[in-house]
């Protein structure tokens, strides 16, 4: 079993930063892959990013690619979201997912997740 917590959200201008992190307890964090997604009211669950076990391979939604970094530390079982240049758009409820082998676009293919964070960014 793994238990993630996100933390970090709140309320934050437009162009404004954010720096998410999800935490892990249990089994060897490193043997995780971990994607980061969002959920905004009406909408579906959306791949942001994606980092490997060992941080070597890292991919992003073309909707926060140059504006996101996702970065891991194995040491510190955490897994972190830097979100730079924050749009309203980027609005929602933010969650960290693990499954082993490699990260994946879609939702159901993770095993567990967090309780997510809100990122609400005024205009």
């Amino acid at each position: 079993q793994v238990q993630l917590v996100e933390s970090g959200g709140g309320l934050v201008q437009a162009g404004g930063s954010l720096r998410l992190s999800c935490a892990a307890s249990g089994r060897t964090f490193s043997s995780y892959a971990v994607g980061w997604f969002r959920q905004a009211p009406g909408k579906e669950r959306e791949f942001l990013a994606g980092i490997s076990r060992s941080s070597g391979n890292t991919n992003y939604a073309d909707s926060v690619k140059g504006r996101f970094t996702i970065s891991r530390d194995n040491a510190k079982n955490t897994v972190y979201l830097q979100m730079n240049s924050l749009k309203p758009e980027d609005t929602a409820v933010y969650y960290c997912a693990a499954k082993t082998t490699w990260y994946a676009y879609i939702p159901r293919e993770y095993d567990y997740w967090g309780q997510g964070t809100q990122v609400t960014v005024s205009s």
